[in-house]
């Protein structure tokens, strides 16, 4: 009746491994480490450096716990703080020679002290949020006006541009506001202008007006789905842009995330430096292109061997190449209106660009005239220019262009993703910024762990004290619940904030209500006359439903919570839903595991430890003369209610 097949406690047994291997990083602490990532545009940090790193540091006598490369990063953890900075000033001297140039940021940095087979198995620590870890708190405010009034701008020079190829005479284009208004001297040439502008601008709805003067004009603007769709965009392409920036402080888990509509939320824990960081975020990224000088006197400048020519500029593309470009700037970064990596018709990879109508006249003109030559695509931050790619001309271009070339699928990615991304959509201003320091992030941790250890040491005692053995049992599967939960947090690699502690410690008194119920029910069965082993197997069986619609109805508030929250209150939602799955679990499953352990096997059992069993007291016996009497009252009191009955 009361044993588990083999099954479920294979069952339990690797949820007990697993929830211990990946708790089990969370332990360690953080150790001393140095992060090497990409300090410019152009330069790409690969796993190949891993080994020019150890050897720096070989050659400069530093043995590091390890190398390793992480993602778009190499971070080489140490033992102390002393070796930290000797390190870092080694990798700083050899990977940026001109310090006043760096090609790499090298940073500072903490990192897991979990031993190398616990990482192997992918068993990493939680992060820890800017509550608990110190750092910086950006809200910064997206200007959509802006961004809808580029898109206006854009759609104006387009209009202008399609009427002059459609050959449709006009009295004057104009914007007011978001709207663009084009006047015209008779309407059949309104009609014409119409029809034209509905083909070429699908998103655009264009309405005819009465105009003063005698002149009919037509009126454009954006849809409501295409000025979100722009809007959407812009907030998009900022955070990208923004994760991209926010790389060069090393910070190990910046947070930038979308808040409401056009707000965006940028955390970035372990960062002290609020100028620093301030400076990173609203720097400005212009992008130009530019034609190269391929004379002779360019080469010899390229070469070394002679000076740079008047008019021109010397740059370095991405494999370190010296590169003369013309000072002129043919076009900037403001008429490109997309990016996106593809596949050219020869099926290699590609990049697909998209200017607007203004850029499109532009790059026609250039085209045609310099075809066999190259053109470099710039970008500019700080002052200073990366050239990410210069491609040859092989035709006459327009508004859709690709570059191809020698380049993997990654790089045309890349390459993309740095036109595309590489200043801002739209204006950003910093609406709210927070600085919490390490000493308050070390001091709201204790209060946290400290918070979690009471809670669990005060419902143990209670709980062995109540329910003796089977309250060492619900309080072994509580501890089951919190290793489930914690490990779950692990492998999600979910950042721990001080609501996340919060829902921790609720969770914990929430699950052990499940063993509570289960606990109670057996004591009823005891009372009813049940015995031990149908007591305990009517207990868990019959309490399930009770168990079961308690989580239900709170998991539906969690999930309100999560949907409908954001930033802490959704942070504390995740962990209360994952609390409530494992405490399920570990209540029913894991308590009755145990149980059936201990009593399962025992055939004649006739006595369980689940604390006082409180019995109904027996009725006090009567003589028979009291019987009588009493049975005669009884009849007594019956025949009132007979006769009324008859009388109805």
């Amino acid at each position: 009746m009361n044993r588990y097949p083999l099954w479920k406690y294979l069952i339990l047994a690797v949820s007990l491994v697993v929830g211990l291997i990946y708790t089990l990083p969370n332990f360690f602490g953080e150790a001393p480490a140095v992060q090497v990532s990409s300090g410019k545009v152009t330069v790409k940090v690969t796993p190949a450096m891993v080994s020019q790193v150890e050897t720096i540091l070989a050659e400069a006598g530093v043995k590091p716990d390890f190398v390793q490369f992480d993602g778009n990063s190499i971070k080489a953890r140490f033992p102390d703080t002393d070796t930290q900075i000797k390190a870092k000033d080694a990798i700083s001297r050899v990977l940026n020679p001109d310090a006043a140039n760096p090609s790499y940021v090298v940073a500072f940095n903490l990192i897991s002290r979990s031993p190398q087979w616990l990482t192997a198995l992918h068993a990493n620590p939680m992060y820890l949020g800017l509550d608990l870890r110190g750092g910086v708190h950006f809200l910064m405010q997206v200007d959509m006006r802006a961004a809808l009034t580029k898109k206006a701008e854009s759609l104006t020079n387009d209009v202008r541009s399609l009427l002059r190829d459609k050959n449709i005479r006009h009295a004057g284009i104009s914007r007011d506001g978001n709207d663009v208004h084009v006047l015209f001297r008779d309407a059949a040439l309104r009609l014409a202008a119409k029809n034209a502008l509905l083909d070429s601008q699908p998103d655009v709805v264009w309405t005819d007006v009465a105009a003063e003067n005698g002149e009919f004009k037509l009126v454009g603007a954006l849809k409501p789905e295409a000025a979100r769709k722009v809007q959407d965009a812009a907030l998009k392409q900022n955070i990208t842009t923004l994760h991209n920036r926010v790389n060069e402080l090393g910070v190990a888990e910046p947070i930038i995330a979308q808040q409401g509509l056009d707000r965006v939320v940028i955390q970035l824990p372990g960062v002290q430096d609020t100028a620093k960081a301030k400076d990173i975020i609203g720097r400005t990224a212009t992008l130009e292109l530019r034609m190269v000088d391929e004379s002779a006197e360019a080469g010899a400048a390229a070469a070394g061997t002679g000076p740079v020519p008047f008019g021109t500029e010397r740059y370095v593309e991405r494999g370190g190449a010296p590169l003369i470009v013309k000072k002129q700037v043919v076009l900037t970064g403001d008429s490109l209106s997309d990016a996106q990596p593809g596949f050219d018709q020869n099926q290699q990879p590609s990049v697909s660009l998209s200017v607007d109508a203004k850029g499109a006249r532009i790059m026609r003109d250039i085209s045609r005239e310099n075809i066999g030559k190259r053109m470099a695509i710039l970008i500019f931050e700080k002052g200073k220019g990366e050239v990410v790619t210069a491609p040859v001309i092989r035709g006459e271009l327009g508004a859709r262009f690709e570059i191809t070339g020698r380049m993997s699928t990654q790089e045309a990615n890349d390459t993309a993703l740095l036109l595309r991304a590489g200043s801002l959509a739209a204006p950003m201003e910093i609406i709210e910024e927070r600085t919490i320091g390490p000493s308050l992030g070390k001091e709201n941790i204790e209060k946290g762990f400290y918070s979690v250890v009471w809670g669990f040491a005060a419902i143990a005692v209670f709980m062995c004290l109540y329910y003796m053995l089977f309250g060492v049992f619900s309080t072994l599967a509580l501890g089951f619940n919190l290793l489930l939960l914690l490990a779950i947090l692990s492998m999600l690699q979910a950042t721990l904030s001080l609501p996340g502690i919060a829902a921790i410690a609720l969770a914990l008194g929430m699950a052990i209500d499940a063993n509570v119920l289960i606990n109670e029910r057996v004591r009823e069965e005891l009372r009813s006359g049940a015995s031990p082993q149908a007591a305990i197997h009517a207990g868990y069986e019959r309490a399930w439903a009770t168990i079961l619609d308690s989580n239900v109805t709170t998991l539906i508030a969690g999930l309100a919570l999560l949907v409908f929250g954001s930033g802490p209150i959704k942070g504390f939602a995740v962990v209360h839903c994952l609390g409530i799955v494992t405490s399920m679990f570990s209540a029913v499953m894991f308590s009755r595991g145990l149980v059936n352990l201990w009593y399962g096997g025992q055939k004649k059992l006739k006595s369980v430890s689940i604390g006082q069993v409180w019995r109904p007291q027996a009725a006090p016996e009567v003589s028979s003369a009291d019987a009588a009497e009493t049975e005669g009252a009884s009849d007594a009191l019956a025949a009132p209610r007979s006769d009324a009955a008859a009388g109805r």
